[in-house]
């Protein structure tokens, strides 16, 4: 592949695109936590959302590997000196997985950088995609998305440093509105996607989020680690099987249609992960939590929290009072703004598509 990548990007550059996510039920997607929890049968919800993360690959110096991302400084390395430690370290470690040099990795995303809305995953499992559609010759289906979801977590684990969950490929992967049953028999799959809102309601429940950047990039790993710390030394273990039925909660009263059930099981996850990691929500991240609560909604952290994003839900009429509210503490703080929030049923996708 090593010799043949070039030219075949010479006549034809390769670009996939990966939707980012909000989520609840978090941390529960790593198998640090599921196995112990399995007899509660811990799930996670995402919403697949429509800022999508593009990785396109170009013929570039033979030998060379160029990795470019917004928000980034371009980095450009031989393949056996590229450090896996590095910001882009995760594109570099996906080079090396398929031998591949002599080429120009660009990474473009409609999401802000470190926003935790897990776009760094996405772009691992774009890229991933990417090379597997020039290597293999694959095509987007549901096997090729359930590979492609599996190798992103496993390359992104094996150099994060921590163990890390797998909601945000498959998200990424797959699009739509799912919960994700994590597994625990060898025998059996890794994980089950249920489907909770059709793509038909799309329309009708993006009336009821709000998506807001706060300004703050966030560290994923950094409150990750602290969760995996206290789950291994067996504190808050009791708070955690609280967060795992209180997600299944919140999944059945979506499902339902029960936006006041749903926004109660929200609020009561985030007093959970807010005792046992008041860092979560900064100062900012408190008023939104808090004015959400006020107005009948529910709010959560995206991802691990520690800065990106606050996404809420509500009736109708409660989240747009509320929108109000966020636009005008969002614009006490340089960089917040309200995203769009549109959902992505498609996860995987060539470019053009």
């Amino acid at each position: 592949m090593v010799s043949s990548l070039r030219k075949i990007l010479e006549k034809e550059p390769v670009e996939i695109s990966a939707p980012c996510r909000i989520d609840m039920g978090g941390t529960l997607d790593i198998d640090t936590f599921y196995y112990p929890l399995r007899h509660l049968y811990p799930c996670t919800f995402n919403i697949a959302l429509d800022l999508r993360t593009r990785a396109r690959l170009l013929p570039y110096k033979e030998g060379r590997v160029k990795v470019s991302s917004k928000g980034f400084k371009s980095a450009e390395y031989s393949l056996d000196r590229a450090p896996f430690d590095h910001p882009l370290g995760l594109m570099f470690a996906i080079a090396a997985y398929f031998r591949s040099e002599g080429v120009h990795i660009v990474i473009d995303s409609s999401s802000p950088p470190r926003s935790a809305l897990g776009g760094s995953s996405a772009a691992a499992v774009a890229l991933v995609a990417a090379f597997l559609v020039v290597s293999e010759k694959m095509a987007i289906t549901p096997k090729y998305k359930k590979k492609v979801a599996l190798l992103s977590h496993a390359l992104e684990e094996s150099v994060a440093g921590v163990p890390c969950g797998r909601q945000d490929q498959l998200a990424a992967a797959y699009g739509g509105v799912n919960v994700w049953h994590w597994q625990t028999c060898n025998e059996g799959p890794a994980f089950i996607k249920e489907t909770i809102v059709k793509e038909s309601y799309f329309k009708r429940l993006e009336r009821h989020l709000l998506l807001a950047y706060c300004g703050v990039p966030h560290e994923s790993k950094n409150v990750n680690g602290i969760w995996v710390s206290q789950f291994l030394s067996g504190r808050y273990r009791r708070l955690w099987d609280e967060i795992a039925v209180n997600t299944k909660k919140f999944v059945d009263a979506l499902a339902g249609s029960n936006y006041k059930k749903a926004a109660e099981a929200m609020n009561r996850e985030m007093v959970l992960r807010r005792k046992m990691t008041p860092e979560v929500l900064d100062d900012m991240g408190e008023k939104f939590v808090d004015s959400a609560i006020v107005n009948n909604c529910g709010a959560r952290f995206t991802g691990a929290g520690g800065g990106g994003c606050i996404w809420a839900l509500g009736e109708v009429e409660d989240i747009d009072r509320l929108r109000s509210i966020w636009e005008e503490l969002l614009a006490a703080r340089k960089g917040a703004y309200l995203l769009d929030v549109k959902i992505a049923s498609k996860g995987l996708l060539k470019v053009p598509d």
